[in-house]
């Protein structure tokens, strides 16, 4: 039998290093470390999976620490290389597998509402809805400025998700002569998360009050031109985003359409969208206080479930039983 050369451990463990770090795909790594212990060890110990997550989702660099769910007793594993290489290994799977949905769950709280809650941005979610045959929609009060902007805060499905688009259908008036398209000339989104845990003890949306100053926004997009048409409008994200925090800011910056019954500018959509993957219950995050610390939080049981479920994650070349479970000596 011909004697088998491990060539790695030939080389200086900084161009072992190296040559592993140029795989680009969880499942290489999740291979690499079955190879040998020795591989494992420079993929687990380096972090290079953890490394790849950041590399392809820089929102992740904010996570702190990983915690892993144990089955057995209920509890939380401690934070460690090994549960650390598991969960990032299968968190970028599931950022580049897990099937696309609708994201927004909830509505928050809009900068100005004009007539409430009957222009409320809770009739932006659901495209369906009517009263006596007519559309329902959310409207911004009328300014005299034109580049008065606006800002509609939505709550994801779960708080930690990744988005690639967000659409925005701005309102067409057809009870208004000329059929005026109420849109704004551009937008912005931005995601993050709460101030405080218990910043939004409060109903945004019934008081009429802005809820901006309640975030700390992680993600900030370029400024996309919008279009004064009665369409659903695509703006695709220039890469896909991780959300931290589970909330979406819509910006919508200078207005077109004057009324004629004031004179007054406004802003009005019929509906929005956001799609991405969620995560949830594979994945989560916890934020402490006062530390602004987060921790991933990792169940492998259910990321195994969702794999399974989800033929488009099916792949026969991959098993996450490959992850280590002992740490390599």
């Amino acid at each position: 039998m011909e004697t088998q050369i491990d060539f790695l451990q030939r080389l200086k463990p900084v161009t072992a290093l190296k040559i592993l770090a140029y795989l680009d795909d969880s499942a290489d790594f999740i291979r690499a470390s079955a190879v040998s212990r020795h591989w494992q060890n420079i993929v687990v110990s380096n972090g290079l999976s953890k490394q790849l997550c950041i590399t392809r989702f820089p929102q992740l660099a904010s996570i702190t620490r990983v915690d892993e769910v144990s089955h057995d007793n209920s509890e939380l594993s401690h934070n460690s290389v090994e549960s650390e290489h598991r969960a990032y290994a299968s968190l970028f799977r599931a950022l580049k597998t897990f099937p696309q949905t609708f994201c927004i769950a909830d509505p928050v709280s809009a900068s100005s509402t004009d007539n409430y809650p009957q222009e409320s941005i809770m009739h932006t979610l659901d495209p369906t809805d009517k009263i006596q045959h007519r559309s329902l929609y959310w409207s911004s009060t009328g300014s005299d400025d034109p580049e008065t902007p606006e800002t509609l805060i939505y709550k994801l499905t779960a708080n930690l998700c990744v988005i690639t688009e967000i659409n925005l259908h701005p309102f067409q008036a057809y009870f208004q002569s000329d059929l005026p398209i109420y849109s704004s000339k551009s937008v912005r989104f931005r995601m993050g998360h709460p101030k405080s845990l218990n910043g939004l003890d409060h109903n945004f949306m019934e008081a009429q009050e802005c809820a901006d100053d309640k975030f700390i926004w992680t993600y900030t997009s370029p400024i996309l031109p919008m279009a004064q048409e009665n369409r659903l409008q695509k703006f695709k994200l220039p890469e896909p985003v991780v959300c931290i925090g589970g909330f979406l800011q819509i910006e919508l910056l200078g207005r077109v359409q004057e009324q004629a019954l004031d004179g007054k500018y406004y802003i009005c959509l019929a509906h929005v969208q956001a799609i991405g993957r969620q995560l949830s219950p594979a994945f989560s995050v916890e934020f402490s206080e006062p530390s602004s610390g987060v921790s991933l939080k990792y169940d492998a049981v259910e990321f195994g479930l969702a794999m399974r479920n989800d033929s488009s994650g099916r792949d026969s070349s991959l098993s996450t039983s490959l992850l280590p479970v002992q740490p390599p000596s």
